[in-house]
Parts: C-alpha cells; structure tokens; sequence
C-alpha cells in the first residue's frame, strides 16, 4: 500500500511538473501573438493606413514592456524542446547554448521600449521610435525562433 501511494505521488508531481512547463510555453507564446496584434496596430499608424491613436500607442509599449520584462523567465532549460500547441513556430536550442546573446537580444528590445514609452507624444516620434522596437523583434527571432515544418 504504501508503495503504491509513493508511485502515486510520485507520478503526480512528475505530471505537475511538465503541466508547469508546458504553461511557461503558452505564456510566451500569448505574450508573442500579443507582440504581433500591437506590432501590426502600431505599423499601420506610422505607414498611415490607421490615424494615430495615443492610447493603442501606450497599450502597445505598454505590453511590450510587460514582454520584456517576463521573456527572461519563460525560458529556463526545463521549456528546451517544448513547443506550444497551437503554433507554427518554437524555440531555437541557441536561446540556452547562447544565452549571453539572448539576454543581449531582450536588453535591446526593453531599451528600444523604454525609449519609445519616453519620447512618443505623436505620429512622427513613433516614426522615429518604432523601427528599433521592429527591429530588436526581428533580430531576436532570427536568431532564436525555429519555423517549424
């Protein structure tokens, strides 16, 4: 009896344990579809296909700085191999065997989003900001995210 109430628990956290990992996958992903829904809203504004709109501007650098501030802790070696169900995408193996870079990749974004949160006040500061905020985003994924399939 008692060994069975070992195996058990035994089994139970062990399932505990990926449930727990599995779910540092879906936040980053959610953080990342987030990413992309505030990137396009921010994009149309400064090629002009959408009016400027402060409050989408402050959601969005808002969000992203959320992001960058949770990336570091969503990727500790436990996530390496995992994938989130409902993407396309995942992570590259160089996030844990270049993690120097990594961190550099994420420092790079959170300055170019702080910049942005201080000095966007209207159509052409986001002009200005905004390419450094897409590109820290598509550098990152160039190096750390695998198209799968």
């Amino acid at each position: 009896m008692l060994r069975a109430v070992v195996v058990a628990g035994a089994l139970l956290l062990s399932v505990n344990a990926v449930v727990a990992q599995q779910d540092l996958v879906d936040r980053t992903q959610k953080l990342m579809k987030d990413n992309g829904r505030n990137v396009m809203a921010l994009s149309a504004m400064v090629k002009g296909d959408k009016p400027y709109d402060q409050a989408t501007v402050d959601a969005a650098l808002k969000q992203f700085d959320e992001t960058a501030k949770e990336m570091p802790k969503l990727f500790p070696e436990s996530v390496k191999g995992l994938k989130a169900f409902d993407s396309q995408y995942s992570s590259s193996p160089k996030i844990w065997q270049e993690r120097a870079k990594f961190d550099a990749e994420i420092a790079t974004f959170a300055k170019a989003v702080s910049d942005a949160k201080s000095s966007v006040k209207d159509a052409s500061t986001l002009k200005a900001s905004f390419p450094a905020i897409g590109k820290s985003c598509g550098s990152c994924h160039e190096s750390f995210r695998l198209k799968d399939g």
